[in-house]
């Protein structure tokens, strides 16, 4: 059963989501705290007013292993975002806004057409800014059906009075740990509390979800799993968040360590970001983060990993 039909049960989803539209109205939904009335269609740091955009929907194969199986990720990618990371590899999305505007009613036949073809979960992906209109959608795709575990695939720049919102509503988070440094969170990201406020999320989400559990076919329904994508010349700090994980969250806490780094988007202007992490600088991140104590690494067999730790 997925979390969120508990709450239904109890009759508490409505009050989540009345609550969580509510926050519209003098937006602080995300730590950038902007306070324009979106209810009204003003735009923030997100450039979402009432309505969520959508710039695709489908099964994804491309996720980490414990949410694809044989049917894929139910991936709902959302458009805008409340980063402005200068190597967005999705910048057309993110940065642009290429989406479409949807209602609740739509948004929650997405999630049954997804259940529908035979995914696995419903992989709501850059939600941190649409919090209330995805919360409206799911009780009308519950109230239709939808019986899937629910990720949260987050770049990580998240409140936690709004994640607090989501607790037996989420099943799975699945956040970016982009950065250890505020003045390099800061510098390609544009919010120097990156690392603050990014470690304050992970522990509440780990709080409420606490580490992956899979079912019999190794297939998540439960739990905290973190991404963390390894910048050249060491600019992710990775072996302070690999300390953090291992000391303040949890050593089992699964953690998939990303090799796909290449210059995209603004990276060009960034003669530090203007290549991708070499084999030396792969292989020390790993070797750090098996140092301090994680035992649940994910990614080091796909070919680019595969290639970078031979080279």
């Amino acid at each position: 059963m997925a979390a969120y039909q508990q709450l239904l049960a109890k009759n508490l989803l409505h009050k989540r989501v009345a609550e969580a539209v509510a926050g519209l109205a003098n937006c602080t939904l995300c730590p950038r705290r902007c306070r324009v009335n979106r209810l009204a269609g003003e735009k923030g740091k997100c450039h979402t007013g009432r309505w969520a955009l959508v710039s695709g929907y489908g099964p994804h194969s491309g996720e980490e292993t414990p949410l694809v199986g044989s049917g894929g990720s139910g991936t709902i990618f959302f458009a805008h975002c409340n980063l402005r990371c200068v190597f967005c590899q999705n910048h057309t999305i993110s940065q642009s806004g290429e989406g479409t505007v949807v209602s609740p009613e739509q948004l929650a036949g997405m999630m049954l057409s997804l259940q529908s073809q035979g995914c696995h979960n419903i992989n709501l992906v850059s939600p941190s800014h649409v919090v209330p209109q995805f919360l409206e959608a799911l009780e009308m795709a519950v109230a239709g059906g939808l019986t899937l575990p629910l990720v949260y695939n987050t770049g990580g720049y998240d409140s936690v009075e709004t994640l607090w919102l989501l607790e037996g509503v989420v099943d799975i988070y699945m956040p970016d740990m982009k950065y250890a440094d505020e003045e390099t969170g800061y510098r390609y990201s544009g919010v120097g509390d990156y690392p603050m406020v990014n470690r304050a999320a992970v522990a509440e989400m780990h709080r409420q979800v606490g580490e992956i559990v899979v079912d019999d076919g190794g297939m998540a329904v439960s739990g905290l799993l973190v991404r963390h994508l390894v910048l050249p010349a060491g600019m992710a700090g990775t072996p302070s968040i690999a300390r953090f994980l291992a000391w303040e969250v949890s050593p089992g806490t699964y953690v998939n360590l990303m090799a796909q780094y290449h210059p995209a988007y603004r990276a060009w202007d960034y003669p530090e970001l203007s290549r991708p992490p070499s084999g030396d600088e792969f292989r020390e991140v790993v070797r750090k983060a098996q140092e301090e104590g994680l035992s649940r690494l994910d990614g080091l067999h796909t070919p680019l990993a595969t290639r970078l730790l031979h080279r």
